[in-house]
């Protein structure tokens, strides 16, 4: 693969071009602004809490019954890497400005962050799969095998992510790893085949087997031998593919775009940097959504949630019992007789 200098490459809002305006780049900035801070204020503890309950309600169950079922060790491990995603949005704190790192800094922070992307993903086709194969079986062994052990599936699907969080950070280039840039999750100086590479694993590929999973269970649930659905399940990874696919379409258009001015030798304007900033934003904010979607719509996290509620309730009522004042009780009949 020919290699490519990038040393030209800047922000908009970090360039000298006399072409932009300053009223443009203070705009630009403000509306950056205001997105993050919206972000961290209400989606950020939002999602944190929700995944925080998932755990909690996943573990508890596993302690209860000495195992989950297949799908929820897959929304559990789901659920672990929008935590980690979250964890990673941390880094549009500084914007408008950015994360000041060394090129090997920011590409090892990259690579990481790709691994939790790529394995949300990966793990959303998985639950498709399982949803589908636990209505309608598969005929093959190796397919059974490979749906009876959901902790398999899970290895295998972590270790797809990890070899192509890889490949995709090798597109990053070794020549100025030294250097310090401004760092972005997905870095501005990575080569343009980076972001090819990755929309076609991130987000072109994983789309197809999803629509491929839907086609075939509408065929097969139309048939007159299908078995009853559970809606509540059905509802609850049908609203996590929609919400990641509407986030996901956006971040990824704004990625190929950002391609497109690479291959033009162009900085772009200060509303491309805007918008570049919208899409990470947004792409971050689908991993909160996803859980709250999870812990509203999923059967196991209802329970689950009403319980520790129900728990909470209780014992709130038994401290304000505890903690009512007694108020004395005098003898009338004693007070009376002394007069």
């Amino acid at each position: 693969m020919i290699s490519h200098n990038m040393t030209w490459i800047r922000y908009p809002s970090h360039s000298f071009d006399p072409s932009i305006r300053i009223e443009d780049l203070i705009v630009s900035q403000n509306v950056i602004s205001r997105f993050m801070h919206c972000y961290i204020a209400f989606f950020v503890p939002t999602g944190l809490i929700a995944g925080i309950f998932i755990l909690t309600v996943f573990i508890k169950n596993y302690l209860r019954d000495s195992g989950l079922e297949k799908l929820d060790i897959f929304l559990f491990y789901f659920t672990i890497s929008n935590i980690v995603m979250i964890f990673f949005s941390f880094t549009v704190i500084t914007r408008p400005d950015y994360l000041m790192a060394t090129q090997l800094e920011c590409g090892a922070l990259s690579f990481f962050f790709n691994v939790s992307y790529f394995n949300s993903q990966y793990l959303l086709i998985l639950m498709l799969l399982a949803f589908l194969f636990s209505r309608f079986p598969p005929r093959t062994v190796l397919m059974t095998k490979a749906t009876q052990s959901p902790m398999l599936c899970v290895g295998f699907v972590l270790t797809c992510a990890f070899c192509i969080s890889l490949v995709v950070v090798a597109l990053l280039g070794t020549d100025n790893y030294h250097k310090e840039t401004a760092c972005q999750l997905d870095p501005l100086f990575a080569w343009p085949e980076y972001e090819i590479i990755k929309f076609s694993f991130g987000f072109g590929i994983p789309l197809f087997f999803q629509i491929l999973c839907f086609i075939l269970f509408f065929v097969k649930e139309a048939q007159p031998e299908a078995p009853t659905q559970n809606i509540q399940a059905y509802l609850a990874v049908l609203t996590i593919t929609i919400t990641m696919f509407v986030c996901r379409l956006f971040y990824n258009t704004m990625i190929l775009f950002r391609t497109t001015l690479k291959i033009h030798k162009s900085i772009g304007t200060p509303k491309n940097e805007l918008m570049m900033n919208i899409a990470e934003i947004v792409l971050f904010s689908e991993n909160c959504i996803s859980l709250i979607f999870i812990l509203c719509l999923h059967k196991p996290c209802q329970a689950g949630i009403l319980k520790i509620l129900m728990n909470l309730t209780k014992v709130c009522r038994k401290d304000t019992t505890n903690n009512r004042p007694e108020i004395p009780v005098t003898d009338i009949r004693s007070e009376n007789g002394s007069h």
